[in-house]
């Protein structure tokens, strides 16, 4: 499988809380919510209607699956969101136990067995893997070069500091700008693939 993330993300590369005040306060981040402003519902939906349309399934890390297994399931019978609570998901975590899985066909990968079972993902034959939002866990998975697409959903704001999905481990990892797509808001919806050779 092709593991895909997509990310809304900031000039600065900040992808800390993107949907909501509350979603991630950690280290004081206030922003929250910062995405809505450059939110184009046909370049942004529809790269987000193309992602999920490829997925066999979706990867998260705790804090993200937490937050979007709050949401979706009350959303039921909107066409997208029946889309995300129906397909298959996989959540990383140490903390989760298997009892407070209830966003319906969610698999726990346990933290500490998480790099062998994503390897395993990773080779799998299906279609796409898909992450959203999840910052430390695409750190990892860009660390271990596990990434097959980047789809950065660009946004004209500079936040000035948060959770980034970069590693910090000063390797040098070349990628290729597949396609780009503006919209009216200014948002960037960018599409990048590990550079051949790389």
């Amino acid at each position: 499988m092709r593991i895909v993330i997509s990310e809304f993300i900031s000039l600065d590369g900040v992808v800390q809380a993107p949907g909501g005040a509350e979603e991630d306060t950690d280290g004081g981040f206030a922003h929250g919510g910062w995405s809505h402003p450059f939110f184009d519902p046909e370049v942004v939906g529809g790269a987000f209607a193309d992602t999920l349309s490829k997925a066999d399934a979706l990867l998260f890390g705790r804090r993200t699956w937490q937050t979007m297994a709050a949401a979706w399931p009350e959303r039921a019978g909107d066409p997208f969101a029946d889309q995300m609570n129906d397909i298959r998901k996989y959540v990383v975590s140490h903390t989760l136990g298997e009892a407070e899985l209830t966003w319906q066909n969610t698999t726990l990968i346990p933290g500490g067995r998480a790099l062998p079972r994503l390897r395993e993902l990773h080779g799998a034959e299906g279609g796409d893997l898909s992450v959203m939002g999840s910052p430390t866990l695409v750190r990892t998975l860009l660390r271990e070069g596990l990434v097959d697409e980047l789809r950065l959903m660009r946004m004209p704001v500079i936040l000035g500091g948060g959770k980034t999905i970069f590693p910090d481990d000063g390797v040098l990892r070349p990628l290729e700008l597949v396609s780009t797509v503006t919209g009216n808001t200014g948002v960037q919806v960018c599409t990048y693939r590990p550079a051949a050779g790389a």
